[in-house]
């Protein structure tokens, strides 16, 4: 790819972050702004390639780590440059998991795969393993590819079972989703159940504490 090209778009494209907010953008680049979230935002460069702006280094540098160690799997994009704010990569299509459970059940066959995701995540060194719905898109051979990595890669917090995976799930699919994981992977639903159970209690400690 024309890395000097995508360098001198880059430098008219101005990307700030705010307190618990998406980024604010500024963007007199030709490049057409695809989505923003809480660290970057990200643009169409060419039809197969996307590049992701970040507000920060530190952010930039975590989702590249990320990428770099779930490169020899197929979950992440592919990586085709990279600069001090900014990551070039593979444009992900497909639908993401959000839109797919609006209409289509939480089949045994879908939790297998997640399963499957989140056991790489741990293998691969991932501190977080988790990731929110929307984030993980269906492609269509019915493979998963994941997206916006950065928050798997924490300096002080480890994220021993999939929290915001199963709170933005629903009531109803996590239900399915646990029910699946003891089927199938019986003592990874050992190990998350423990954890539930640890933050229950500490919810309830909280209360007794503060009153």
């Amino acid at each position: 790819m024309d890395t000097v090209l995508l360098e001198s778009y880059i430098k008219n494209i101005k990307v700030q972050n705010m307190e618990n907010a998406d980024v604010q953008v500024m963007n007199t680049s030709p490049l057409k702004m695809m989505g923003k979230g809480r660290q970057g935002a990200v643009f169409q460069f060419s039809d197969d390639i996307c590049v992701k702006v970040f507000g920060n280094e530190e952010d930039c540098e975590r989702e590249y780590q990320a990428l770099t160690l779930g490169k020899d799997t197929d979950l992440f994009p592919k990586v085709f440059a990279k600069g001090r704010l900014y990551i070039a990569m593979e444009i992900i299509r497909g639908v993401d998991l959000r839109e797919y459970l609006q209409s289509q059940p939480l089949s045994k066959e879908l939790s297998a795969k997640l399963i499957q995701m989140l056991i790489t995540f741990k293998e691969i060194g991932f501190e977080r393993i988790d990731h929110h719905k929307r984030q993980i898109y269906l492609q269509p051979d019915g493979s998963l590819k994941v997206i916006d990595v950065a928050r798997t890669i924490w300096r002080d917090r480890v994220y021993p079972y999939p929290r915001k995976l199963l709170n933005s799930l629903g009531e109803e699919n996590k239900v399915a989703f646990l029910s699946h994981v003891q089927a199938i992977a019986p003592h990874l639903y050992e190990e998350w159940e423990h954890y539930i159970r640890m933050e229950k209690l500490s919810r309830e400690l909280f209360q007794i504490i503060i009153h």
